[in-house]
């Protein structure tokens, strides 16, 4: 069981996100600030990341906290193809519509721990 940590400020679909991480059967911590999330990287496997709102800002701040090895799941606004190719060229790992976060959660974090085995 790895921990992962979801950077998710809206907490009503964190709470969601947090379903599909422990429908693949690990340990989720919900955080919606940067003092929280840098309170829980050191401790975390993987790290789920909204950009739907503030996209750059939270992508520096992931650069500035993350640690390299640590793997990234991002999700975005459709509509907003750019901030996946800013994501991508940021160095994280899975970057994904917001709606197939909603669908597919479980089978995603699945994917991103199994690109650190």
């Amino acid at each position: 069981m790895a921990r992962i940590v979801a950077f998710v400020p809206d907490l009503l679909f964190g709470s969601r996100v947090l379903e599909a991480v422990r429908g693949a059967g690990h340990e989720g911590v919900l955080v919606a600030d940067a003092g929280a999330l840098a309170r829980e990287l050191p401790r975390a496997r993987g790290l789920i990341a909204d950009l739907t709102a503030d996209a750059s800002a939270r992508l520096e701040l992931l650069g500035a906290l993350r640690p390299p090895e640590l793997p990234v799941l991002a999700f975005y606004s459709h509509v907003e193809a750019d901030v996946r190719e800013a994501a991508l060229a940021a160095g994280l790992e899975l970057v994904v519509p917001r709606s197939r976060m909603a669908r597919e959660g479980a089978a995603l974090v699945d994917r991103l721990l199994a690109s650190i085995q």
